[in-house]
């Protein structure tokens, strides 16, 4: 099997040159150092313990349980599904963010330990104060910052709709990336019925059954790659395949999520999952009618679309704003509740 290309590398020369630089980024690229200045990122490289007591220190005294995931030592750090995709190979539990940092200290020189997972941790609610020393100028973009903790663990193959600027705290993360037109070779699973909200890929990339999915081979000639150290961070543009794999005993990412649209727009799955409820089981000539009304109203659509229509009467049709979108959505709510 082809082995992937390294992932581009840009060099950055600071805070302005990378708002600059993120402006035009169209494909994925990694950013050695970038946050290599953080106080977070220094107190890891001296030591596991002392890279959890820094984050440990900004744990808010009131601030609710975390969602830490956890699967036995013989998944491999592999969450996902179990053997009929009726259920997880894991399991979850809320507790306090201290009880994981103390958990993964205890299990730090464990060759065979359980797997741990928090991702997706808001750093504002659970570690006020964190980023007053370790940020990233990111306005004007309302960008999400999250962080996420754990030991060995491999998160399969999924796409976001957000951009993605993930930045390494602690430990090693090897990134395996695929443009979005790989979905038909990556072999996704259930739609609605993931692991953590994200439809995944089902091929285990340490170990590929190309018997079974032979048209990974195929997605792996369009792969990028790079393991990413303490201080590095990668880019990874809205709805590429991204593969993390976690490599060291104790790892942070904290990541930065933005999308380039309003937020009155709201998330294409949705659409997605309607039209897999309406359009998909339709008769072949119906569905290639809805196929030819999708494109002239969605994809083509532009300013000749509903130039026929004056423009105060085009509703829908013309310029979406908040308020429009809000109405929209009570109509689509009132048709779906009936």
């Amino acid at each position: 099997m082809t082995q992937p290309e390294p992932i581009e590398e840009v060099a950055i020369g600071g805070p302005g040159e990378l708002d600059a630089w993120l402006r035009s980024a169209e494909r994925p690229a990694v950013l050695r150092g970038l946050v290599a200045h953080w106080p977070a990122v220094k107190a890891a490289q001296a030591s596991d313990r002392e890279g959890m007591a820094y984050v440990g220190r900004f744990e808010a005294p009131r601030a609710p349980p975390v969602v830490a995931t956890v699967g036995p030592p013989e998944i491999g750090g592999r969450f996902f599904y179990n053997e009929d995709l009726s259920g997880f190979n894991f399991r979850q539990e809320q507790v306090p963010l201290n009880i994981v940092l103390n958990t993964l200290l205890k299990y730090v020189e464990d060759e065979a330990p359980p797997a741990i997972y928090v991702g997706s941790t808001t750093i504002d609610t659970w570690l006020p104060g964190f980023r007053a020393d370790n940020d990233l100028p990111l306005a004007p973009r309302e960008a999400l910052a999250s962080i996420w903790i754990g030991n060995r663990t491999r998160i399969a193959a999924h796409q976001d709709v957000p951009d993605n600027l993930a930045c390494v705290v602690a430990g090693r993360r090897r990134v395996t990336l695929f443009p979005p037109g790989q979905l038909p070779n990556l072999y996704i699973g259930p739609l609605d019925f993931t692991p953590a909200g994200q439809a995944i890929s089902l091929v285990d990339f340490n170990a590929p059954d190309l018997a079974r999915f032979p048209r990974f081979a195929e997605a792996m000639r369009h792969a990028r790659v790079a393991e990413l150290g303490p201080g590095d961070a990668v880019f990874i543009p809205s709805m590429w395949w991204h593969h993390m794999e976690a490599l060291a005993p104790f790892n942070v990412l904290v990541n930065y999520w933005w999308r380039q649209t309003p937020a009155w727009m709201d998330t294409p799955m949705n659409a997605l999952m309607l039209a897999v409820m309406t359009v998909r089981d339709l008769p072949p000539a119906q569905r290639a009618t809805w196929q030819q009304v999708f494109e002239h109203y969605v994809f083509d659509a532009g300013e000749a679309t509903a130039a026929h229509i004056p423009e105060a009467a085009r509703r829908v049709l013309g310029p979406l704003d908040d308020t429009r979108a809000r109405e929209l959505r009570a109509r689509l709510l009132q048709r779906l509740n009936r």
